[in-house]
């Protein structure tokens, strides 16, 4: 099993997030997420055999409650790129506010999903919703513009965090939530 930590976007702002993938539809090289599967990830957990389940969600409701984070609202915005405008892996959208409520949730999953033995993140973690991937440079110019502009996406409650399965296919990755725990 191929398992993650999320926060998954309503459908309501589906719409608005391909908004913002239309305006870089011109962008060679760039494939993107679907809208109505747009997520904020706040713990890859990659390959995971089935019998560790039980016990990763005992560690996720945990640590979930020992965050101590209330339901918030959380406003997205603004492009940003991985690991920089000059090399663009990843181009996603920014948390505009309600980035505390998200710390929070990381540093209590990543204490207890480690202490379970998956691996620690190698970098500082940023709260964002990854829109699309570039294969190749060819549209880096357009991203690299369009990080200047102001893409505000909307606002929603967070108020679970849940445990998803992500199946790849030939299509892209199709995500299967198989556990909630709300806050």
């Amino acid at each position: 099993m191929r398992l993650f930590v999320s926060v998954d976007l309503p459908p309501s702002l589906s719409e608005p997030v391909a908004v913002v993938q239309d305006d870089l539809a011109e962008a060679s090289g760039l494939n993107f997420v679907e809208p109505d599967q747009a997520h904020l990830t706040l713990k890859f957990l990659g390959d995971t055999e089935p019998d560790a389940l039980e016990p990763l969600t005992t560690a996720i409701e945990t640590a979930v409650a020992e965050a101590g984070v209330e339901p918030f609202e959380a406003t997205f915005g603004g492009l940003g790129v991985f690991p920089s405008p000059d090399y663009i892996r990843v181009v996603w959208l920014g948390v505009e506010s309600g980035g505390d409520g998200f710390t929070r949730l990381f540093e209590a999953l990543e204490k207890h999903t480690v202490e379970l033995g998956f691996d620690a993140e190698s970098h500082d973690f940023t709260p964002h919703v990854t829109i699309a991937r570039m294969e190749h440079a060819g549209g880096k110019e357009l991203v690299q513009a369009a990080l200047e502009e102001e893409y505000p996406v909307g606002s929603m409650t967070v108020d679970e965090v849940r445990l998803k399965e992500s199946h790849l296919q030939s299509g892209g990755p199709v995500y299967e939530t198989v556990e909630r725990f709300p806050l």
